[in-house]
């Protein structure tokens, strides 16, 4: 059985005005670390106000610290080809927008933009590629993974990519976990319908239950390790929402494992697209941040990513409130990292580059993270929130992520950064000392590389 949004069900819970005693039952729960019902989720939704905020921020940097602890995990976006056979109205790649010159990577270039992003000091990538739903296409991004996983700067390399292109069938979904893809991701944008068939006129992805049933073929065909997500702006964003929580309920219930990450971008202009510049339901950001905290509260065990559409500010703000994963030093573009300027696909909030970003994520209390160990060694789907939903995949992150932050100050940080990163490192294992952890960072000193638990 596929995936249904149940919008009766939506429309109810929208429709209910909720009491203070409401709100507070529903805060009460979300302690027990378990998801949100869709009806809990209305009753936060409908309790704007400053001093129902202050509760929700609240609750959600409790439930942040518990889970997750101190640490952000890096990525950075792979652009690989912006060919694309959809006509998507927010986007710069749609098959129609002139402005655009059309590229497709080829593996030299590939491995150029892989060496760009390890000089750089990133471990973990996304791969994109515009929706071009062919056979060639396909194995073009499967050639493509291949020769990212076989760069090598002498002291590693990629260690583990996720990816983000159009749906494929079951056979392909077994090809990509046989490349040993990371994440699989797809976002439905909007699952309200008649938005859905206004914003994608033409192209494969106009078939708005096609798209919507395609997590469901990937658990199917045996992948375990899904991140969805929704284009903020497109719609109401109390109703989209809403949707998302009815997705997860769908896939936990059909397949007993729901997303590994829910994404939260917003609609951010993009060159030959009016409607990226005037968002039909604009998102303020004190009702984006609302949103994450909220989705950190319905869905306490999922990851939430955050891109650098948004602002260094509103990312700083959101750490706290509920992401545990950001992208950093990135391009939207094909080549972006190594050679060209060709259009990006949106336009970007946040310019610095992967050591700035690391540096001011250690400035604000938290632990910069490159970890890949839970995908390496099999911490994925039911295994991996068999640890997440009772709070204990902190024990892994915590130690993981500090390994590989002392990888990095070693390897490419300034030195600002790295002398920042040293004492944070010192600070916080003189609060919580562990052997192991000495003899682990020991290790890496002494020039091993790759080390976790």
């Amino acid at each position: 059985m596929f995936t249904t949004i149940d919008e009766k069900r939506i429309d109810k819970a929208l429709a209910k005005e909720p009491t203070s005693r409401d709100f507070a039952r529903v805060l009460a729960k979300s302690e027990s670390l378990e998801r949100l019902s869709m009806e809990d989720v209305a009753i936060l939704l409908n309790n704007p106000g400053r001093h129902t905020d202050e509760l929700l921020f609240s609750r959600a940097r409790e439930i942040k610290k518990s889970i997750y602890g101190k640490r952000i995990v890096l990525f950075a976006p792979l652009y690989i080809s912006n060919l694309c056979a959809n006509d998507c109205l927010y986007c710069a790649f749609r098959t129609s927008n002139r402005h655009l010159a059309r590229t497709r990577l080829t593996m030299e270039e590939v491995r150029r933009e892989t060496q760009a992003l390890l000089d750089s000091g990133q471990r973990r990538a996304l791969v994109v590629s515009g929706e071009s739903c062919t056979e060639r296409e396909f194995e073009h991004i499967i050639e493509s993974i291949n020769t990212i996983y076989s760069v090598d700067d002498g002291k590693g390399g990629i260690r583990r990519l996720n990816v983000n292109i159009a749906p494929v069938t079951n056979e392909q979904f077994v090809r990509l976990k046989e490349a040993q893809i990371g994440t699989y991701q797809l976002f439905q944008e909007t699952y309200n319908r008649e938005t859905y068939h206004k914003v994608h006129p033409r192209g494969p992805k106009a078939d708005y239950e096609y798209r919507l049933g395609t997590i469901d073929r990937a658990l199917e065909a045996g992948l375990d390790d899904l991140g969805i997500g929704v284009l903020f702006g497109l719609h109401d964003y109390r109703r989209e929402v809403l949707s998302l929580l009815s997705h997860v309920e769908h896939l936990e219930a059909t397949h007993g494992l729901g997303p590994h990450t829910i994404s939260v971008p917003r609609l951010e202009p993009a060159q030959g697209c009016d409607l990226a510049s005037s968002p039909p339901w604009p998102v303020s950001d004190g009702d984006f941040l609302r949103i994450i905290a909220i989705l950190r509260m319905a869905v306490p065990y999922t990851g939430i990513i955050l891109s650098t559409r948004e602002s260094p500010e509103i990312r700083r703000r959101a750490f706290a409130l509920g992401v545990s994963q950001v992208s950093a030093g990135s391009r939207t573009n094909p080549g972006g990292y190594s050679s060209t300027d060709a259009l990006e696909q949106f336009s970007l909030g946040d310019h610095r580059s992967l050591d700035e970003v690391v540096r001011d994520i250690l400035e604000q209390g938290y632990i910069p993270s490159f970890c890949t160990s839970c995908y390496r060694l099999g911490r994925t789907g039911l295994d991996f929130m068999d640890l997440a939903k009772p709070g204990d995949i902190g024990k892994k992150c915590a130690p993981n992520g500090i390994l590989t932050l002392k990888e990095y100050l070693s390897d490419y940080a300034s030195e600002e950064t790295r002398a920042l990163g040293e004492s944070v490192i010192a600070t916080m294992h003189s609060e919580a000392p562990d052997p192991l952890l000495d003899r682990l960072l020991l290790r890496v000193e002494n020039g091993e590389r790759d080390i976790f638990v």
